[in-house]
């Protein structure tokens, strides 16, 4: 099942996961249909033009999440769907319409979109969010937990919209894949970390790179981290979208770590950087929290980055493209006030990480993961 040769459709294909699945399905020469929400926005779609094998194997439709039916088109003779997009804004005003509503809303239509197109397999890219959004986390996890949305809402922790959205949209595709008879994959991926093609700030690498960016909001988030190379995330889709044993969801995750452990080894790579080393109430002695990938190295796959590949290749990427200082001193350098939501520069010579940080995930509504 699925080889290089099939038309694929990938959608929020301009983001972080969604590109560098892009990528990867061409090296492997599959025909790739990308959907973005504007095609003609050269920007946020140069990183995919630009993609070996992009000008014979590589088309671009626009669709929106929030458009019912705009998935029609580009899903039309498509043999799989990867769905990646979705709306990732953790300053909305209004959660539960900008964020909640859409994820759920668009991700039922593009199941139906998938039922008229007869696509063979569908592969979604869920969140660990669903899996231990819980008030006591437990040592391990697998794939048969899911979060308390209750306990969720009222604690209104960072990023509880994004949370709340997957867990429903996940849900809401099971229950339409059931009634449909539609090969469904879900697979839930720990923090996403590693290199990437698109120009801004990946949404989740300032929840990774915050003891950098000093960015204390998403500290709670990485206290008992767990976490993934994006391209064993990204290979992880291709193998479970062409292995005909895959049912059910799968969890890809490869390495369990606490804050302190992260934030020593970016201060030995990265010296010249202001990292802390203590945090309020964590020690090396904390207890880690896994996500068990079992299900999924049983079936045949194999993790091949380590934790310090992850986070050495996201900071050099951040940096090569500007979007982090040289080194802390750069923060004193000029910089754009943030007003209005309004973003800072992300050169290196203007600007401070933890800004690039805060204003990045306020100011972008990213279809992305």
């Amino acid at each position: 099942m699925g080889q290089g040769g099939e038309i694929v459709c990938v959608t929020g294909a301009s983001g972080f996961i969604g590109s560098w699945l892009v990528m990867r399905l061409l090296e492997h020469g599959y025909t790739v249909r990308a959907t973005v929400r504007d095609p003609n926005n050269t920007k946020k779609v140069k990183h995919l033009l630009d993609l070996p094998n992009a000008k014979t194997h590589l088309s671009l439709w626009k669709a929106d999440l929030n458009e019912e039916g705009s998935f029609d088109e580009p899903i039309q003779g498509c043999n799989g769907v990867f769905h990646v997009a979705t709306p990732m804004d953790f300053e909305s005003k209004d959660p539960e319409n900008e964020v909640i509503k859409p994820t759920i809303e668009g991700m039922l239509s593009i199941m139906e979109s998938c039922v008229k197109a007869k696509v063979r397999r569908v592969v979604f890219t869920s969140s660990a969010g669903t899996v231990n959004g819980q008030p006591v986390q437990k040592p391990v996890y697998d794939e048969t937990s899911w979060s308390d949305l209750e306990f969720i809402r009222s604690t209104r922790m960072t990023g509880w919209m994004y949370f709340v959205s997957k867990t429903l949209a996940e849900q809401a595709a099971w229950k339409f894949a059931e009634e449909n008879n539609l090969d469904f994959i879900s697979i839930i991926p720990t923090l996403v970390v590693g290199p990437f093609l698109m120009p801004s700030f990946p949404p989740s690498l300032i929840t990774a790179l915050s003891p950098i960016t000093g960015n204390k909001a998403h500290y709670s988030i990485i206290r008992q981290g767990q976490f993934v190379h994006l391209d064993d995330l990204v290979m992880s889709h291709l193998f479970l979208y062409q292995n005909p044993e895959a049912k059910g969801r799968y969890i890809c995750s490869s390495h369990a770590e606490n804050i302190t452990h992260i934030s020593k080894l970016l201060k030995e790579k990265y010296p010249e950087y202001d990292i802390p080393t203590e945090f309020e109430g964590v020690d090396e002695k904390l207890e880690k929290v896994s996500f068990s990938s079992e299900k999924l190295t049983e079936l045949g796959f194999v993790f091949k980055y380590s934790l310090e590949d992850m986070f050495v290749e996201a900071v050099e990427t951040c940096r090569e493209k500007g979007l982090l200082p040289l080194s802390h001193e750069k923060k004193q350098q000029k910089q754009k006030d943030v007003i209005n939501g309004k973003s800072v520069s992300l050169c290196h010579e203007k600007g401070s990480a933890e800004a690039v940080g805060k204003s990045s995930m306020a100011k972008n509504d990213h279809r992305l993961n």
